[in-house]
C-alpha cells in the first residue's frame, strides 16, 4: 500500500532509469517508487491514474500530516490536570481499547467531521479541473463550446505551421515535451503553441493524440464499438457508408462534433501528402486504435485493430456524403 496524499508523480528522467515509459513516484514520507511498461497505452494509462488521485486527494495531505503528528506537550499537560477521578475511568476505558484502534477512532472522527465538500475544494482553487482524461460531454460543457478547445488549437496551428511536414501524425514526438505541454494545458497555463518550447510539431500532434487516448471514453462511444464494427462487415459499399452515417448521428452532440471537426483537419493533411506522405490508410492507422476501442480487450485485438483501421478509412474517403460539405 502507498499512501497518495501529498505525493508527486512525473515521467523518470534517464538518470533515474534508462528504459523508456518510466513513471517515478514520490510519497510525502520520502518513498520513491519507478513504475515501467513497455506498453504505452498501459503506462499513460497508470499515469493519469495516478495524476488524477494525487490531485483529487491533494486537499487531504495537509489534514493527513497535521493528523500524523503527536499531541502537543501542553495538550498532555491540560489532560494530566483533568479530575483524578476521570483520570482513573479513562485508564478503565483505555485498557479495553486497543490502542492502535482508538487512535484510528480518532483519525476518523476527525477526518468526518472537517472533511469538506468536493464543490468547496474546487471553489477554494486546490483541485483543478483537468482537460486531459476528462470526459468529453463535461469538458465542452465547462467550455461552453461543443468542441474541446485544446482540440481546436491543435488543429489550427497545425493547418497554419506544418502541413507539409513528413509524417504529421505518423511520427512520434518527444514524450518528456509532450508530458509537459499536458501538465501545463491540465494546470490551466496559457499555452501558446509558437513558443520555441512546443517548436516540433510531433510534440503538437502527440499531445492531440493523447488527448483523444486518455479519453475516459473514446470519441467512438463504447456502447456504439460493435455495432460500427457490424456496420463496416457490410458487403454492400452504399450500406455500408449508410450505416456509419447513421451510427454516427446517434453518438452524444459533443462526440459528432468533435469527429467532424477532426476529421476534416485529417483530410486536410492527407490532401497535402505528397509533401507529408500521409494517405488515407497511414492516417487510419494511426488513429483507428486511438478513437474507438472495445472497453474490454479480448484475444482478438488483431481482428478489432484491422476494423478499426478501416472504419476511420471509411469516414475519411466519404467525408462530405457523411458530414456534409
Amino acid at each position: 500500500m502507498v499512501d497518495l496524499r501529498g505525493g508527486s508523480v512525473e515521467w523518470a528522467s534517464k538518470e533515474k532509469s534508462s528504459k523508456k515509459h518510466v513513471i517515478e513516484l514520490k510519497t510525502r514520507v520520502g518513498t520513491e517508487l519507478l513504475i515501467q511498461s513497455e506498453i504505452d497505452t498501459v503506462i499513460n494509462d497508470w499515469f493519469r491514474a495516478l495524476s488524477e488521485t494525487i490531485n483529487t486527494h491533494a486537499w487531504e495531505s495537509d489534514e493527513a500530516i497535521e493528523e500524523d503528528m503527536p499531541e502537543s506537550p501542553g495538550t498532555e499537560k491540560h489532560d494530566r490536570e483533568k479530575d483524578p477521578r476521570d483520570s482513573k475511568k479513562n485508564r478503565v476505558k483505555n485498557s479495553s481499547l486497543d490502542s492502535s484502534e482508538q487512535k484510528t477512532r480518532v483519525k476518523l472522527k476527525k477526518f468526518l467531521t472537517r472533511r469538506p465538500t468536493l464543490q468547496a475544494v474546487r471553489d477554494k482553487g486546490y483541485i483543478k479541473d483537468q482537460v486531459f482524461g476528462c470526459s468529453l460531454t463535461a469538458l465542452c460543457q465547462r467550455e461552453s463550446t461543443s468542441v474541446p478547445n485544446f482540440v481546436k488549437m491543435c488543429i489550427e496551428h497545425v493547418e497554419n505551421t506544418s502541413l507539409n511536414v513528413d509524417g504529421l501524425y505518423r511520427v512520434s514526438g518527444n514524450l518528456a515535451v509532450i508530458q509537459k505541454l499536458r501538465f501545463a494545458v491540465n494546470h490551466d497555463e496559457k499555452v501558446n503553441l509558437e513558443d520555441n518550447k512546443w517548436e516540433d510539431i510531433h510534440v503538437t500532434t502527440g499531445a492531440l493524440k493523447m488527448f483523444f487516448r486518455e479519453l475516459p471514453e473514446p470519441l467512438f462511444t463504447y456502447a456504439s464499438f460493435n455495432d460500427f464494427v457490424e456496420a463496416i462487415k457490410h458487403s454492400d459499399y452504399k450500406q455500408r457508408v449508410q450505416s456509419i452515417k447513421d451510427l454516427i448521428k446517434q453518438l452524444p452532440k459533443p462526440n459528432q462534433e468533435t469527429m467532424k471537426v477532426l476529421f476534416k483537419h485529417l483530410k486536410r493533411v492527407i490532401d497535402h501528402g505528397e509533401v507529408n506522405r500521409m494517405t488515407t490508410q497511414s492516417v487510419a492507422i494511426v488513429f483507428g486504435p486511438t478513437l474507438l476501442r472495445p472497453e474490454i480487450e479480448t484475444g482478438n485485438m488483431a481482428v478489432h485493430m484491422v476494423y478499426q483501421n478501416q472504419i476511420v478509412e471509411l469516414i475519411l474517403l466519404e467525408y462530405e456524403n457523411i458530414f456534409g460539405r
